[in-house]
């Protein structure tokens, strides 16, 4: 059994005096007369010092068997209030864990061994006793800061647990807005899918008509082209005919002509022929009939020539009055 759990009113905080040495909750010495170099080792100027300084994690045999550790100046300073003090740490879903409580926690030095020591290098056995409970104070108060930041392994699974599920509920919201976002993504799909199918087919409503127009167009354009070539072709067929009809009439006019100028110059060739057997015969029996006849031999050639003269200008004539009425 421990000194602790033998003198349980000695965990209390509280001022003890011993030796004529007054011991306070921070584990302060106030000095006074013959007590001057205990308190000088209190403060850590002698042995007391180093008791501090070797205070170990663990206590739980004996006294040689503490593990030493650096003091506490040494360590970086922490915000104080009193003897107890905790820094603000922001964590995932924070809870207050009950931990075992004070009362029940076991102490994790041996005490009894520590106020023997403390005894033998001169403190009374109140002032070791003042002492122990000090450090029993500082090391539950230590205790309870760590503690306020730690949790059972209940605490834990229970905790993980609690983290499982929200991330299951992130992971189904997940889910139900994925679900949201393709379905609002295929409507929008069918939607513009559908709107294209209408531009399309209207597009191609807008082609057909077109195309209908076009071709409408071009009959109307090639009928009007083939009525106008038919009509050119009649007209064309209708000035053939015409200039033929003309021509063969032109033709028996001329012939005609031809034929009247034949018979007028073989009348004149006959009469001419009679009238020259006639001064023939008139002419024979006087001496001046051969100057006579030679006279009238050159009077015929000359008329001969200007008959033929005159048949040439009538045909000329005949021919521009022909080509004037065409």
């Amino acid at each position: 059994m421990n000194y602790a759990s033998q003198h349980p009113s000695r965990d209390r905080p509280e001022e003890r005096s011993g030796g004529g040495c007054v011991v306070g909750e921070a584990g302060g010495v106030g000095p006074e007369a013959g007590c001057s170099r205990r308190a000088e080792a209190m403060r850590g100027g002698g042995h007391g010092a180093s008791l501090f300084g070797r205070v170990g994690r663990a206590w739980p045999g004996p006294f040689s068997a503490w593990v030493p550790q650096p003091p506490r100046a040494l360590l970086s300073p922490l915000p104080r209030r009193g003897l107890a003090a905790t820094l603000p740490r922001n964590s995932y879903d924070v809870r207050r864990v009950e931990i075992t409580p004070l009362e029940q926690r076991k102490v994790t030095f041996d005490t009894h061994a520590l106020v023997r020591d403390l005894e033998t290098h001169g403190f009374a056995k109140e002032q070791a006793e003042t002492i122990v409970s000090a450090l029993i104070t500082l090391s539950n108060v230590s205790l309870e800061t760590v503690y306020k930041d730690m949790v059972t392994q209940a605490q834990q699974e229970i905790t993980l647990q609690q983290i499982m599920a929200h991330l299951d509920s992130i992971r189904k919201d997940m889910v139900i807005l994925e679900k949201s976002e393709f379905a609002n993504l295929r409507a929008e799909n069918e939607k513009m899918k559908i709107e294209l199918d209408q531009v399309k087919q209207q597009l191609m409503n807008e082609t057909s008509k077109i195309q209908a127009d076009s071709k409408l167009d071009i009959n109307l354009e090639r009928s009007r082209v083939t009525d106008m070539f038919t009509d050119q072709e009649r007209k064309l067929m209708e000035a053939t005919t015409e200039f033929h009809k003309k021509d063969s009439n032109t033709n028996s006019i001329i012939s005609e002509i031809s034929n009247k100028i034949d018979t007028e110059i073989a009348s004149l060739k006959t009469l001419m022929e009679s009238n020259k057997l006639d001064t023939i015969r008139y002419l024979a029996g006087s001496g001046d009939g051969f100057r006579f006849l030679k006279q009238r031999t050159s009077l015929q050639l000359l008329s001969s020539n200007h008959l033929n003269l005159l048949h040439h200008k009538t045909g000329f004539k005949n021919m521009m009055m022909w080509l004037g009425k065409v």
